[in-house]
């Protein structure tokens, strides 16, 4: 994980249970005698991501039944990358506090990286999301937190296959937008892509339904990871004064060269590939801009 991420050094349990104690169920050891809990159960999920964001930043999170339950350290590593990209690198030079504008686009219900990039940095977000329940869930995450309410704005997006029209207003500029696309291109290749995830954690037939968490919006678009990454490069070439950085998560390597050719397509003035990692899971950030330092 990222040098500066808050949970790089794993868990500490003695302080998590006090600072949210309906964590203690889920609470198991390992065959080291090692205390977890078990990561296929979404329910301990959402209580270690309670407890960390409220043991880390104060904050009051959850989502709804069935929306995406994200894992918080991972998320806060692509927020720490993305100041190192307005730093350059350097810790002494990033920037802090609400004149930094970033734009979430398809925030979710669980509306992560505005509370965590808020909380941790300072900056002001505008969360998109296209699902109403999502956005009004997303909302009340917002209010509830009272300290970092008044740096997000949560809006709806009426299209699902736009990504800056509509949600965007004329004039407005941002340090960097930032997405996590769905992974899938349609439903059934969601449910396929689940029943993997079942057989890789060699669960029981008695767990084949267990929810892994995610609605139709989080884990489908038309087009899939890709599809959606491309119509958001097509749409950032025709506003490239919107964002400073657009930035996106990318989560298979093999869909790097077409998005590579996308973006040379559209011939940004810089690219960037940040590789991100958490466990044995990789993933990667790819950014461009259009304006020069």
């Amino acid at each position: 994980m990222h040098a500066r991420n808050r949970f790089r050094d794993g868990y500490d349990f003695s302080r998590l249970i006090p600072a949210h104690p309906p964590l203690a169920p889920f609470v198991v050891q390992n065959p080291h005698g090692q205390a977890t809990i078990n990561f296929a159960d979404p329910a301990a999920v959402m209580a270690l991501n309670q407890a960390l964001l409220r043991d880390a930043y104060g904050l009051r999170w959850s989502v709804p039944a069935g929306a995406l339950c994200p894992a918080v350290p991972g998320r806060s590593d692509y927020l720490h990358y993305l100041a190192d990209l307005f730093s350059g690198g350097d810790d002494a030079l990033i920037p802090r506090g609400p004149q930094v504008i970033v734009l979430d686009l398809g925030t979710g219900a669980n509306c992560i990286y505005p509370v965590v990039g808020a909380s941790e940095y300072g900056w002001r977000f505008v969360a998109t999301e296209c699902d109403q329940a999502a956005h009004r869930w997303a909302r009340q995450i917002v209010r509830i937190n009272r300290g970092i309410a008044a740096l997000i704005e949560a809006r709806h997006q009426p299209d699902p296959l736009a990504c800056f029209a509509n949600v965007t207003r004329p004039g407005e500029q941002f340090a960097a937008c930032m997405s996590n696309p769905p992974f899938h291109a349609s439903a059934e290749e969601a449910a396929s892509g689940s029943l993997r995830k079942r057989r890789n954690l060699k669960l029981s037939p008695a767990a084949a339904t267990l929810n892994f968490g995610g609605s139709a919006g989080e884990l489908w678009c038309a087009g899939g990871e890709v599809g959606f990454i491309e119509r958001m490069i097509a749409e950032s070439a025709a506003r490239p004064h919107l964002c400073f950085w657009f930035t996106t998560l990318v989560s298979k390597s093999a869909h790097l060269p077409r998005l590579r050719r996308a973006l040379a397509r559209v011939d940004p003035a810089q690219m960037r590939e940040v590789e991100m990692a958490q466990g044995q899971k990789q993933s990667r950030i790819l950014a461009w801009t259009f304006q020069r330092a």
